[in-house]
């Protein structure tokens, strides 16, 4: 038999994962079966299992392809010279993706990942790992803007990057619903949170 080559591999697993998604969110993940994710696939039951013994691996490779994209916009708020234009880069950057329709599909799924989280430990550590890396990014803005001078010493940077992370999944879970979120009026309330932190210097760093 053929080698394929890396390329073509990666081509297949996402193609595969593309079909699963479409499933999953169709049908959920407790009524999608292999042979669907095959049907909806175009590739063979034996494909398939060469990629991925189990639903569960599938549902841990979006995780994993999550958390590669959430590292890149992290590395991008990492890279602002200023803390706060970080911070806020961060927050209008994961805002905009809630505005692409086009994954609606991928948030309608990982809702069902933080469900599934609660009963399968390999789940559960793909979805913490993940949620882990935004915390320490938002963690290690609040901490650069304290040293700065630019947010008050007593802001707790744990606290502020659970909320933030807080408030992002319950619009997921809005948006993964169906309801008609206006992110518009949303933004001024979450940069009044942000604003709330701020020391008279930090205010004056950004823009108003």
């Amino acid at each position: 038999m053929p080698k394929i080559s890396e390329a073509q591999r990666e081509t297949r697993r996402q193609q595969i994962l593309d079909a699963a998604l479409v499933c999953f969110s169709r049908d959920g993940f407790h009524n999608t079966t292999t042979a669907d994710i095959v049907r909806e696939s175009g590739v063979s039951q034996g494909t398939l299992y060469l990629y991925f013994a189990t639903k569960d691996d599938i549902v841990v490779a979006f995780a994993d392809d999550r958390r590669q994209r959430e590292m890149f916009l992290d590395a991008v708020a990492q890279s602002e010279q200023d803390p706060i234009q970080g911070l806020l880069a961060l927050i209008e950057l994961h805002g905009m993706s809630l505005r692409d329709a086009k994954r609606l599909d991928g948030r309608r799924v990982g809702v069902q990942a933080w469900a599934e989280a609660l009963r399968n430990p390999r789940i559960h550590a793909s979805v913490v790992e993940g949620l882990a890396t935004v915390r320490a990014t938002i963690e290690r803005l609040i901490e650069r803007a304290q040293a700065a001078g630019q947010i008050r010493p007593e802001v707790d940077p744990e606290g502020v990057s659970r909320t933030l992370v807080a408030v992002f999944h319950g619009m997921v879970l809005q948006v993964a619903w169906g309801e008609p979120l206006d992110l518009s009026a949303c933004g001024p309330v979450i940069r009044g949170m942000i604003d709330g932190l701020l020391t008279a210097k930090g205010r004056q760093s950004i823009p108003a």
